[in-house]
C-alpha cells in the first residue's frame, strides 16, 4: 500500500498565482467600467428626450440633472397622438400608412429575394453572372439617384383619378426596388454557407428540390431571413426621400414626413416636449420589432449540420 505525500508550494509559486488574480480582477474591473461607460453614453440622449417629453416648460434641453422634472406628465404625448401637426391627421393614421410601408417592404423584398438567393446560390443558368452583377449594379446606386426615373415610370400609371405615383403602394414599390438588390446578396451569401450535402441527403429520400427549399433551406435561413426582413421593416418606416416626393395628399402622409414638418415650417411653433414625445413614439415600434426578432438573428445553425 503507497501513501502519497503532499508537496509542499513553494512561495514564489504562491506569489505568482496571487498576481495572476490580482491582474484578472483588475482586467475585469476595467472591462465593467468600459462597459458602464458604453452605456452611459447610449442611454444618456435617450433619458434626454424622455426627459424633454415629460417636461411641460418647453424647454431645449434640461436645466438639471432630474430624470422627472418638476410638473412632469403626458400631455405631450396626448397631443403628439391626438394631431401631431397642422395638417388634419392623427399619430395613428400616420402610424398606419407608415406600417404598411414597411410591412410591404419587408414581405415582398424577403419573399422575392430569398426565391431569387436560392436561385443564384443553387441553379446553374444562362447568364447567371451577368444578372448578378446586374443586382449589384442596382444595389450600388443611391436611392436618390433613383427618384427622377421612378417618378416618371409611376407617375405614367393612371386610372382615372387614381395615379400609382401619388398612393401608398407605389411608394411601396419605389422602396421595394431599393430593398430588393441587398435582400438578394444579403441572402445569397448566407445560402451559400449551407451545406448542399443537405439537400442530396433529401433528395435521396425523395424530397423534390421545392420540397428541400421550404423544409430544409428556408428553416436553416431564419437568421438571415429574420435580419432581411428587419432591415427592410427599418427601411420602409424610416423612409422620407420618396414619400415626400411622392406623396402629396395628407391622408396618405407618412410619420417621417410629420416629423419633418414639426422641425420645418413650423420649427417655430411646435413645443420642444410634443416634438420630443413624437420622436419616442416615432422610434418605439422599431425597438418592438428588433426584440421580436432578436432571438432569430444568430448565425451559425448550419455549422454542424454535417458531420465528416
Amino acid at each position: 500500500m503507497t501513501t502519497s505525500i503532499a508537496r509542499p508550494v513553494s512561495p514564489a509559486v504562491g506569489i505568482n498565482v496571487q498576481r495572476r488574480r490580482r491582474r484578472a480582477w483588475g482586467r475585469q474591473a476595467l472591462l465593467q467600467a468600459l462597459c458602464l461607460f458604453v452605456t452611459f453614453t447610449v442611454l444618456f440622449p435617450i433619458l434626454w428626450i424622455v426627459s424633454i417629453a415629460i417636461d411641460p416648460r418647453n424647454i431645449a434641453r434640461p436645466d438639471s440633472l432630474n430624470l422627472i422634472p418638476p410638473g412632469a406628465n403626458l400631455d405631450a404625448f396626448v397631443r403628439a397622438i391626438q394631431r401631431p401637426t397642422e395638417n388634419p391627421v392623427s399619430f395613428l393614421e400616420l402610424a398606419f400608412n407608415s406600417l404598411k410601408l414597411a410591412t410591404t417592404t419587408a414581405l415582398v423584398s424577403v419573399v422575392f429575394g430569398v426565391s431569387a438567393a436560392y436561385a443564384f446560390s443553387r441553379l446553374h443558368f444562362r447568364f447567371r453572372e451577368v444578372l448578378m452583377i446586374a443586382v449589384l449594379g442596382v444595389l450600388m446606386l443611391p436611392s436618390v439617384a433613383t427618384i427622377t426615373p421612378l417618378f416618371v415610370l409611376l407617375n405614367s400609371v393612371k386610372i382615372g383619378a387614381f395615379s400609382l405615383r401619388d398612393s401608398i403602394p407605389g411608394v411601396a414599390m419605389a422602396l421595394v426596388s431599393g430593398a430588393l438588390p441587398f435582400a438578394i446578396w444579403n441572402l445569397k451569401g448566407y445560402l451559400d454557407t449551407i451545406p448542399k450535402d443537405l439537400e442530396e441527403a433529401a433528395a435521396v429520400d425523395g424530397a423534390s428540390r421545392n420540397q428541400s427549399f421550404l423544409r430544409i433551406i428556408l428553416p436553416l435561413a431564419t437568421p438571415a431571413i429574420a435580419v432581411t426582413a428587419f432591415l427592410g421593416f427599418v427601411a420602409g418606416w424610416t423612409d422620407f426621400y420618396f414619400s415626400w416626393m411622392f406623396l402629396t395628399k395628407p391622408a396618405d402622409f407618412t410619420l417621417t414626413m410629420a416629423l419633418y414638418g414639426m422641425v420645418g415650417g413650423y420649427a417655430a411653433t411646435t413645443p420642444w416636449n410634443v416634438l420630443s414625445a413624437f420622436s419616442i413614439l416615432v422610434a418605439l415600434p422599431v425597438s418592438l420589432v428588433y426584440l421580436v426578432f432578436q432571438r432569430y438573428i444568430v448565425g451559425g445553425l448550419a455549422v454542424g449540420g454535417v458531420k465528416g
